[in-house]
């Protein structure tokens, strides 16, 4: 049962009571996955637990654009000139003729392939689907700058890449951040914040444990802190600090935290837009036209690797792809697409190894201690895909030969 709360947290906290259950039956797609961000008041994890963690988001019609300025090209008119004298034209023919000798064939455009383009072309339009045509006439979906929006993003995880900072911490160990994730999620849960407020948070935990050497008692306040700017980041309604003070046990004063705000703000130079596997996901699952069950699925391994360390230092859009692929393969429902391969830049070969083993993490979950993500995703509202057997490597193996 969860702590009676003081009557000023209560006060805080007391608008998220009064909201209705969410209900997954005969909703529409994109309503039911937008009932997942919240949990309704009655899940079994019922109200905000404190305790101490340590103590217990399209370029197809350019092809067709670019083929209907080809078609309407015009001739260029030919402007009546006077005919060089004849000793002169046949000298400009030898001159013509030995530069052609001289100059290399074209190796980058072929002549023939022309003709293929202009027969393939409606055969890759059916095959590559555009994913963003549907929503078109949404303002607020911007489908129109989509892609270059999800490209973007990609770029911008070469910037982000974690190196290896555990060597450079003494004082704190994969075991004591894993710890940390795991009471992360809890607070995402009691909160009903959205996950990418989670994936946000713990991204903003790691690259500022990059920069700053950190000791074990200072690392739950490091991880309330950054779950409190994922908040103002990704929330409409994000919860107050005391709201975290009374999350954290009243192990920190108000001071602390406001000032490891500004801390892990001017460390990360206030570039806190860090690409997250759970947008990829999304996207991803989009691209597949995946449904919520597989969809849900994809997100719990996903946010499986949250407390792995070893997967911290992994590309997002690589561990997005992976996760939908596997569970793709999981329920049978094909492997990877063309229209995958080319909105998320992943052929299903790269893709393989860490499918592997991410199926390998499900199987075989290091800490049998650390459940809260699993007891997140064995609740119906989430399908119960944390029940899901895991596939056999053998199995695996095979189906990702074929």
């Amino acid at each position: 049962m969860p702590v009676a709360r003081s009557s000023k947290a209560q006060s805080s906290k007391q608008p998220q009571v009064s909201k209705a259950p969410s209900v997954t039956e005969n909703v529409p797609q994109e309503k039911e996955e937008g009932c997942q961000a919240k949990r309704s008041p009655s899940s079994p994890q019922g109200g905000p637990k404190k305790r101490s963690a340590f103590g217990d988001l399209t370029n197809a019609h350019k092809n067709q654009t670019l083929t209907g300025k080809k078609e309407g090209v015009k001739a260029p008119t030919r402007k009546a000139t006077r005919a060089p004298p004849a000793p002169i034209v046949a000298k400009n023919n030898e001159i013509n003729l030995k530069k052609s000798l001289r100059r290399p064939p074209p190796t980058d455009v072929p002549v023939e392939p022309e003709k293929d383009s202009v027969s393939e072309e409606p055969v890759q339009v059916l095959v590559v689907e555009d994913i963003d045509k549907e929503q078109l006439g949404d303002p607020y979906a911007n489908a129109e700058y989509a892609k270059e929006i999800f490209d973007y993003m990609r770029e911008r995880e070469e910037k982000f890449l974690l190196p290896d900072y555990m060597e450079n911490q003494p004082d704190i160990s994969r075991d004591m951040r894993a710890i940390l994730v795991d009471w992360m999620v809890e607070v995402q849960e009691n909160f009903e914040l959205n996950h990418e407020t989670l994936y946000l948070a713990v991204k903003l935990v790691d690259h500022y444990l990059v920069e700053v050497v950190s000791m074990r008692d200072k690392l739950q306040l490091i991880g309330s802190t950054a779950v409190l700017i994922a908040s103002k980041f990704e929330e409409r309604c994000p919860p107050c600090v005391d709201d975290f003070l009374y999350i954290c046990d009243d192990a920190y004063k108000r001071e602390e935290l406001i000032a490891m705000e500004m801390s892990i703000l001017r460390t990360l130079n206030f570039d806190i837009n860090i690409p997250i596997p759970y947008r990829f996901l999304r996207r991803f699952a989009k691209c597949a036209r995946a449904s919520m069950e597989t969809l849900t699925l994809a997100r719990f391994l996903c946010e499986m690797t949250l407390q792995e360390y070893d997967y911290a230092r992994e590309r997002p859009s690589k561990l997005a792809a992976s996760s939908l692929l596997l569970a793709l393969t999981m329920k049978n429902l094909g492997g990877w697409t063309p229209t995958l391969e080319y909105y998320s830049g992943y052929c299903a070969q790269d893709l393989h190894p860490l499918v592997k083993r991410l199926n390998f993490l499900l199987t075989y979950q290091p800490c049998d201690k650390l459940k809260t993500v699993r007891t997140k995703y064995s609740h119906r509202i989430f399908f119960e895909v944390a029940k899901t057997t895991p596939m056999d490597m053998m199995k695996l193996e095979e189906k990702l030969k074929s």
